[in-house]
């Protein structure tokens, strides 16, 4: 018979094919984000974004009552005080083992002087400005820390990403560094900008000793020495150096508690970031802080917002983006697994 034959069996093609469906894949081959995507997700929604109202809301605390930017470090600190009893819960010893406690103090120090320099930078230059010369050093600091101390290499794209926001940060702060007025306005703002650059070199350098810890609890043990270290340090520093205030509006009050919670948001997810992606990437997207903290400046705080900033804010988002897209890469769950 012909319809036996094997050259007659033909499909028919008068009769709708049935739609094909992907296949799916087993569940120990799924994608799922790499650390990398992880961290540098966190450091952008989780870091930059809270940091920048720190800044405005530190300059509104200054402008309503004339806090000192001691007196706001120690309200800061406070806040990471009650971290103690997580570390007590949990049987931990609230200063970290003995082998790695010196490099967790040092850790804590450094961060106490990147955010006092801050502070200090805010109340004379504008905070936006103040922002964006911290995250440019603290980018540049660590990516020429990353290359000089450890074997942790970036790609192509993202040293493109670094350049494009060390250019957009160029872009803000130039003109603001060529109009420097003379005589002692001047020099306090030549100043302010001294002071948020060394807070940039001193977050570097606290991220690369952080990396370098490696013990349960690392994380609850380091905010708690912050608040310990800064607590020690600031509190005959604001008698010596400083006049205390009282803050005696609900405004100031307000701008002290927001800056205490979004600092130690912030400080959290940064420290969680860095251990999931290069210190210099992640630096790179917390630029994001400088460009919450110009639309605040512009939006709240009522300052001026020159073209160059908007320009340059445009610079520093294409930048973020380049580095997040060129890290933006899935693991195979079964991969990881081995």
């Amino acid at each position: 018979m012909a319809g036996s034959h094997p050259y007659f069996n033909l499909p028919d093609f008068t009769q709708p094919s049935p739609p094909s469906t992907p296949p799916s894949l087993p569940s120990h081959q799924r994608c799922r984000p790499s650390d990398a995507t992880k961290g540098l997700l966190v450091a952008l929604l989780g870091g930059g974004l809270p940091a920048g109202f720190v800044g405005p809301f530190s300059r509104m605390a200054y402008q309503s009552s004339h806090l000192p930017s001691l007196e706001l470090l120690i309200c800061r600190c406070l806040f990471h005080l009650p971290i103690a009893l997580l570390l007590k819960l949990r049987g931990d010893p609230l200063l970290g083992p003995p082998d790695v406690r010196g490099r967790a103090c040092l850790h804590a120090l450094l961060n106490v002087l990147s955010i006092g320099c801050a502070y200090s930078a805010v109340q004379v230059v504008p905070a936006g400005n103040a922002a964006t010369v911290r995250k440019g050093s603290s980018t540049v600091c660590s990516a020429l820390l990353a290359l000089c101390l450890e074997s942790q290499r970036l790609s192509g794209y993202d040293w493109c990403g670094l350049l494009g926001s060390t250019l957009g940060l160029i872009i803000i702060v130039g003109p603001g560094l060529g109009t420097l007025q003379e005589g002692t306005t001047g020099l306090y703002t030549a100043l302010g900008y001294v002071l948020a650059f060394l807070g940039g070199l001193a977050l570097s350098l606290g991220l690369l000793v952080y990396r370098s810890l490696d013990f349960p609890s690392c994380l609850p043990t380091v905010a708690f020495l912050f608040g310990l270290v800064g607590l020690v340090g600031s509190v005959p520093g604001l008698f010596v150096l400083q006049t205390p205030v009282l803050p005696s509006d609900p405004l100031s009050w307000s701008c002290v508690g927001a800056v205490g919670i979004l600092a130690l948001v912030s400080f959290g997810c940064v420290s969680y970031a860095v251990t999931k992606a290069h210190p210099a990437l992640v630096c790179a997207v917390l630029h994001s802080e400088v460009v919450v903290a110009l639309m605040l400046q512009y939006y709240v705080l009522y300052e001026t917002v020159a073209p160059s900033d908007i320009m340059g804010a445009g610079v520093v988002l294409g930048s973020i983006a380049i580095i997040t897209a060129q890290n933006l890469s899935c693991e195979r769950e079964g991969q990881v697994e081995e």
